[in-house]
């Protein structure tokens, strides 16, 4: 539904009146975050000993990728609730309208986790080694959870900095007059890039409803450490945000088009995403 919708007065309205495309953007955000969280989390837990971190990082990449233009026209593919917020604070969308993408991303990734559960119950591990030794699921951590045991502290700003440049760059490549059509390969590259440094120091996370999911189902201690690869991520939005102002200017309407700096009614037929990359 368009920002521009009148109503007459005394209509009732909704919560998802908030939020542009309605349920199917609710919907698209869900299965989005449930695909990522299957496929790259997944080739984690069932590849990572054959595919490698290169490997595990071009899961990462290539998912969000394919995303970004299955699903991007729809609800932006934020797939991500750090990306959501940097939204919401670029002035994108509403509060009201990122606390449902929220709710849509967390239960993408907790059932694409239990996806991966179902699929696990079945699977042997005579190899060994891998997630599967360490019971993490694929979950992020530190300490001796971390392939370079890497403190909490470390692993914070870890993921503070790893999550600003990603919502940077979600940012940059939808602001303005940038090339639109391209840019799911640079966000896809990006995420490619943070999970090859990320995943040796925390197995990285940048992404809270990815880090959630997992964690609920595996054997070691990674749903007590999750707080922080829910936090930091977020606070690595804020970071984004701050650098993106200083470097664009101003955030950006509520209710502009994405991508577009100033504020404008879209095509007539054509659904407007919420941020992100509209492509």
């Amino acid at each position: 539904m368009s920002s521009e919708t009148v109503r007459a007065p005394g209509s009732s309205t909704s919560v998802l009146d908030q939020v542009e495309g309605g349920w199917r953007s609710l919907v698209a955000e869900f299965v989005g975050t449930m695909l990522l969280v299957l496929l790259a989390v997944g080739t984690a837990i069932f590849a990572g000993k054959f595919v490698g971190d290169i490997g595990i990082a071009l899961a990462f990449g290539f998912t969000l990728l394919a995303l970004v233009y299955m699903i991007g026209p729809v609800s932006g593919c934020h797939v991500n609730p750090a990306v959501t917020l940097g939204m919401v604070l670029a002035r994108r969308m509403t509060p009201i309208a990122g606390a449902l993408y929220w709710v849509a991303q967390f239960a993408g990734g907790i059932i694409g986790a239990l996806l991966l559960h179902w699929i696990a119950s079945s699977v042997r591990d005579p190899l060994g080694g891998g997630p599967f030794l360490r019971k993490s699921f694929g979950s992020p951590g530190w300490g001796k959870d971390s392939d370079l045991f890497i403190s909490a502290s470390g692993a914070f700003l870890v993921e503070i900095l790893l999550t600003a440049v990603l919502v940077l760059v979600v940012l940059g490549t939808t602001h303005g007059k940038g090339d639109k059509p391209v840019a799911g390969i640079a966000i896809g590259a990006s995420l490619t890039a943070i999970h090859l440094i990320g995943i040796p120091l925390t197995g990285t996370s940048v992404n809270p409803a990815r880090a959630l999911g997992p964690a609920l189902f595996a054997d070691n201690n990674a749903l007590s450490q999750t707080w922080l690869f829910i936090v930091a991520p977020l606070c690595g939005a804020i970071v984004a945000v701050a650098i993106h102002w200083l470097v664009h200017g101003e955030p950006e309407s509520a209710h502009s088009e994405p991508g577009r700096p100033d504020p404008g009614r879209p095509e007539p037929g054509r659904p407007e995403p919420v941020g992100g990359p509209a492509v």
